[in-house]
């Protein structure tokens, strides 16, 4: 039978030119458009507000720089490195994060659209409040997903592990978690408008029982 839930809508990023961007352009409220940046140190910078437009980050450290209401649009950033990454109410359109490694992630109140983040390792990504549309969370590693208070729509996680996911209050539209390895759940009544499989069912059911305080014997009196 055909699935009733909505994969997430992606489309491939276009094949551009890009000059090689100088990293002192890389600045607070700057609109950079079709440069590249390559093993380049922006850890600790100001760059509030700053936009990029159809751009590359390769190797780039963005370690406790200042990127709060960033715009990143039609952008890769790939083996990005950030202990601390800070970019709250920031919004990213059609971009793609791989092969990267972020600790702690401040992305709450982001609007995400068209994001596909793949073979990476993350710490703790707190997108609470943030709106979630055609997202995909690709062979990741999670140590901790929060994403209490989310609007997502069309979001899936294949092949991703996820050690502590955050749902409280979420609400949730075609949300696929179907390839989701979890190990503990926050927030079960936000799993509403999720797509799960049976042996997750089966998991969830031991979660609910554990945070109600249920004893599950199954020997027969």
């Amino acid at each position: 039978m055909k699935s009733k839930t909505h994969p997430p809508r992606i489309d491939a990023l276009r094949a551009v030119t890009r000059t090689t961007g100088d990293a002192a352009s890389v600045d607070a409220d700057g609109d950079l458009e079709l440069e590249s940046f390559t093993d380049v140190d922006l850890s600790g910078r100001d760059l509030t507000g700053l936009t990029l437009r159809e751009c590359s980050f390769d190797g780039v450290d963005l370690d406790d720089a200042n990127l709060r209401g960033a715009r990143f649009l039609e952008s890769t950033l790939s083996g990005v490195h950030a202990p601390v990454l800070r970019m709250s109410r920031s919004a990213w359109r059609d971009v793609v994060v791989e092969r990267s490694r972020l600790g702690s992630a401040e992305l709450f109140d982001t609007a995400w659209n068209g994001v596909r983040i793949r073979q990476s390792k993350l710490g703790y990504v707190n997108l609470r409040g943030s709106t979630l549309t055609d997202v995909i969370f690709e062979d990741c590693t999670i140590d901790e997903l929060d994403l209490g208070g989310v609007t997502a729509t069309r979001v899936a996680f294949p092949g991703t592990t996820v050690k502590t996911l955050d749902l409280t209050r979420a609400t949730l539209k075609h949300v696929d978690l179907r390839g989701l390895d979890f190990r503990a759940v926050h927030g079960l009544e936000g799993l509403a408008g999720a797509t799960v499989t049976e042996e997750q069912v089966a998991e969830l059911a031991h979660l609910f029982a554990a945070q109600l305080g249920i004893v599950v014997d199954g020997r027969d009196a």
